[in-house]
């Protein structure tokens, strides 16, 4: 065995300074100021945007809130195949079929009910890429603001595409 010996250090009393904390304390409040100022009186190269009325710019692979794509008489191209719940990670898609009336194939569906949860999404995208049809696409907006849970939960009707695919400022979407 080895002789081990213990060596104790003195290091004194510790100041007034120390045993408040106010060194650290006054620091923080340096460099909170020393942002405040810049920020302040408009230096060029801060981070801070004049929100709403200047907008950053984003990548054109933005993946935004989801389109429900039509087909050219005004119907869904969604054949409620569920591939698209499926493949969601967040488990946010909510669909229910119902058979499709109008359907050429007797055995067509459509959605019934369509439903995603958008503060469960993570807006990866696997449910664009898992779409066989490419009924459902991602689009560049990203400004949502809900007041209650429920208005997060969009349906058919929200989800529905407004105009046409070309006037629409598509996002993400897979290359086949």
């Amino acid at each position: 065995m080895r002789n081990v010996s213990i060596v104790n250090v003195d290091r004194g009393a510790p100041s007034l300074a120390q045993r408040t904390y106010l060194i650290p304390i006054i620091k923080g409040l340096a460099v909170t100021l020393r942002h405040f100022l810049r920020n302040l009186f408009g230096q060029r190269d801060v981070a801070t945007i004049q929100y709403p009325e200047v907008k950053r710019e984003y990548s054109e692979r933005l993946r935004g809130r989801h389109i429900l794509t039509t087909k050219d008489d005004g119907s869904l191209r969604c054949v409620a195949c569920y591939m698209c719940e499926t493949a969601c990670p967040a488990d946010c898609i909510h669909i229910e079929a119902e058979e499709d009336p109008d359907a050429t194939v007797e055995w067509e569906k459509r959605p019934l009910v369509y439903e995603i949860d958008l503060l469960r999404c993570v807006f990866c995208g696997y449910c664009v890429d898992a779409c066989p049809k490419e009924a459902i696409i991602m689009s560049r907006q990203h400004e949502m603001a809900f007041d209650a849970r429920d208005q997060a939960i969009v349906g058919i009707e929200q989800l529905k595409q407004k105009k046409p695919i070309e006037e629409e400022d598509i996002g993400y979407r897979p290359y086949f």
